[in-house]
Parts: structure tokens; sequence; C-alpha cells
């Protein structure tokens, strides 16, 4: 093992292979400012380079940790020491765009933003979208099956592939680059890597599905009473909307509060409502999608379900709406969630965990916020200056789920932070075919070993 630097130098050369040195002059990610730790830090610049690594790898019981865009928040592309670290950002290309048949081929070390702006350039929307996608990539996207704004209307990243390439743990490459919908020739081999984090196989290219850009798009900030309003407007938007609703966020009143004065961000709506609503539809006849969506806004008002409302009048007001549900530097340090739920517990899910946060400790505080429409939502969990309540805060957040049929995680994934929680969502059976699968595709543990899956009992 104390040769695999020079072996991997030798066969993908020089360039391609940093010394433990040279990566530790990159963070450890967006969230950790400190060195990136590895023995060493290998840029691969195809399948074959990456299926060479591998196999160099697995030959030396040398374990691997493959990072993306770094924006994880759970931990499960954190490296040591001992790690040799892949990282994909040479691969960065879209291969092909098939117009006809709307999709494209994406190496999976290509910016999400990057590919969202080329697409457009050939008039398609590619509709994954999250806060990180200045960041993150769309092999990490695939890893840890991401959701993100849009998914009420297009799904999560499980949704949008169609096809994909990977790389086993030996070095053997699993060309599943299938790009039609329909393809019902035995078992989804695409499946077993998204959502997988890194621990089956490194995925190095994707076929993604692609769908015609919008020539319209409706906004509004609105601000309800009651979560049962909420949940009302919703209802009235999928029904009046025509399947045009593509986002439907919702931010508690302390998290706006908190990002809208300690943030700096303008209050568009003043911040003494119960919750606040961005709404966005997309569709492709700007008169009378945009006719029909004020209408539905009316009714709702005149209904005393939407109790005040902005509309965005420019490109400029809108991001600046967005701004408030995307930037939350304000409410950090804290420990941030992702459970999810069935809406109809939600309102009873914050209550509990308010009331629990506040047992604890006087000054425990959630700040809700969420995708809510797929049954998401995030919190922050702000009781830090010891630094040493994290586990306390987790029994906490996770233990308000009992009985409500939620999960720990929506769309972050497992990593390290909630490996020891995996358990509360899925049973001991599930697990264990977990463990099978890793077994039979990386009976070394060299990928990605100590994430996801809780350790075993001694």
């Amino acid at each position: 093992m104390a040769d695999i630097l020079q072996s991997l130098r030798d066969a993908l050369g020089h360039d391609a292979v940093l010394g433990p040195e040279q990566a530790a002059e990159r963070a450890a990610s967006y969230w950790d400012s400190s060195p990136t730790r590895a023995r060493a830090l290998v840029r691969p610049a195809s399948t074959e380079d990456v299926s060479t690594t591998l196999r160099l790898c697995h030959a030396a019981g040398q374990s691997v940790v493959v990072q993306g865009g770094l924006t994880g928040i759970v931990d499960g592309a954190r490296s040591t020491a001992d790690d040799v670290v892949i990282s994909l950002e040479r691969m960065n290309r879209i291969e092909s765009v098939d117009v006809l048949d709307g999709v494209a081929v994406v190496q999976s070390g290509a910016i999400l933003q990057n590919v969202q702006e080329a697409l457009e350039r050939h008039g398609f929307l590619f509709p994954l979208d999250l806060g990180a996608r200045g960041s993150c990539t769309i092999g990490g996207t695939v890893a840890t099956n991401a959701g993100g704004m849009n998914v009420l209307r297009y799904g999560m990243m499980r949704n949008l592939v169609l096809g994909l390439e990977a790389v086993l743990a030996d070095g053997t490459v699993i060309s599943s680059m299938n790009q039609m919908l329909k393809n019902n020739t035995g078992y989804d081999i695409k499946q077993l890597f998204i959502g997988s984090e890194g621990t089956l196989g490194v995925v190095t290219r994707v076929v993604v599905r692609l769908f015609p850009l919008p020539s319209s798009r409706q906004t509004v900030m609105f601000a309800t009473r009651t979560f049962e309003d909420v949940a009302d407007v919703l209802a009235a938007m999928k029904a009046t909307l025509a399947g045009t609703l593509s986002a439907y966020e919702v931010m508690w009143n302390q998290y706006y509060s908190a990002v809208t004065a300690e943030g700096g961000h303008k209050a568009p709506l003043a911040r003494d409502y119960a919750f606040y609503v961005i709404a966005e539809a997309e569709g492709n006849d700007a008169g009378a999608d945009e006719a029909r969506f004020e209408a539905m806004l009316e009714a709702e008002m005149e209904a005393g379900r939407i109790v005040d409302a902005v509309m965005p009048k420019s490109d400029t007001e809108r991001a600046a709406l967005w701004t408030i549900r995307e930037e939350f530097n304000a409410v950090l340090p804290a420990y941030l969630y992702d459970v999810s739920l069935p809406m109809r517990f939600m309102s009873e899910y914050a209550g509990r965990l308010e009331a629990a946060l506040a047992e604890w400790r006087s000054e425990g505080e959630a700040l809700i916020f969420g995708h809510i429409a797929d049954g998401n939502l995030h919190i922050f969990v702000r009781p830090w200056e010891d630094g040493r309540n994290h586990t306390k805060s987790d029994e906490i957040v996770y233990g308000c789920l009992d009985g409500l049929s939620g999960s720990i995680s929506a769309e972050h994934g497992i990593g390290i932070e909630k490996r020891a929680w995996l358990g509360k969502t899925r049973s001991a059976e599930e697990i264990e075919l977990m463990r099978s699968l890793k077994k039979l595709l990386d009976p070394n543990d060299i990928l990605n070993p100590g994430k996801l899956l809780p350790a075993t009992a001694s």
C-alpha cells in the first residue's frame, strides 16, 4: 500500500495524481475549511482512468473516497489520510444532446449549473435544481439521489436518469447507458448506484432526461396564518394550475424572520405571519398561464387563506425572493436536518419538535423550512454554544418522527452523520440486504468505507 501513490502516477501520469501535500491545499468541504486529508488525490480524465485507479486500489486493499462538489451535509465524502480520493473534476463535459428524444449524455464531474445553462441554449430544461447548483456535480447528485426545489413536478434525480456508467470496486466497467423511457429487460441496474453514496461503484457518465424549456413563469411569495391554509392553498394550486406547479417552498416564521433580519435580506412581507410560501408555475402560454395564476391567487385571498402576497416584476426581484429561501448563512452555526413525512403530520411534528427543544434547553429553537409538497422539511437547531450537544439534538429531531411514518433523510443521504439512525427508517431486513449488496459488489470494502451503513455489532 505504501507504493500506491507511485503506482497510480505510473499508470495515469504525474499530473493526474496529487500527493498528500497538494491535496491539503484544498478545503475538506464547503462546510469545513480544514485541509483535505488523503494518501493521494486522483483526477481521472476518462472512465478508463477510473477503472485503472480502482483496479490498482482493489489489488492493494486501498480505501477510496469519491468527491464531487463537496457540498453535501452528512460527511458522505469525508476522507482520511489513509484514503485515495478520486475527484472527477476533469470529467466535466456534456458529450451529446439528442434534441429529438430529449436526452443528454453528461460526464459525472460536470457542475449542475453549467449543465443547466448549456442545455438551455439547446432549448431544454434540466429540472434538477438546488441551492448548491454552482458547485455540486452531476455524479454527486446521482450518488445522493438529490432532490431540490422542483421535485413536486419532475421528481428526484432518480426520476431524471435513464442510464449510467459506473466502475465497480475491482475496476469492472458497467455501462448501462440506456436512452429510452421504456426498457423492461430485467433488473434496472442503474438504480443500484443512484443514492448509493459511492459505496457500490463510481458513476462516471449519466444519461439524463430533458424537458422543453418553459416560455412562461409565474412566481409569488405569500403569507398564511395557519398550516392548514398552507396545505389548502397547495391543493388549490395543484387542481387549478393544470400540472404547471413546479415549486412550493414553505418557511416557518422563525426561519423567515431570521434570514430577513440577521441575514440582511429585505423582507418583502411583514415578519408577523405564521408561514411564508414561495410558489412557482412554469408553462408555455404566457397570457393564459398568467391569467390562471392570478385568478387562483385572487380566489385564495378572497377566501382568507392567503393574507398577504407579493409577485416579482423582474428576474432580479424573483431572484431576491428565492435568496430568502436559499441563503441561510445568518442562522449558522447550527445543526441542519433533512427529514420527510406525510404532510398531514407536519404541523404535529413541528409542534412536538418545538416543545421538545424548549424542554431540553430554554434557548432551544427550531428554524423550519422545506419543500413540503414532496414531504420534505429542513430544520436548523441552534443550541450550539458548547458544541457538544449534537447527539442529543439528533435524538430529539429524529425521536419526534416516531409514529408519523417519517424518514430521517429526505434528500441529503446518510453519510457518516446519519448512519447510526438508519434503523429508525429502514428495517433490519432492509439493512441486511444493503450489506449483502455491498459485500457482493465491494467484497474488500474499499469504496467509501464507514459511510451509509451502520457498523455491525462486534
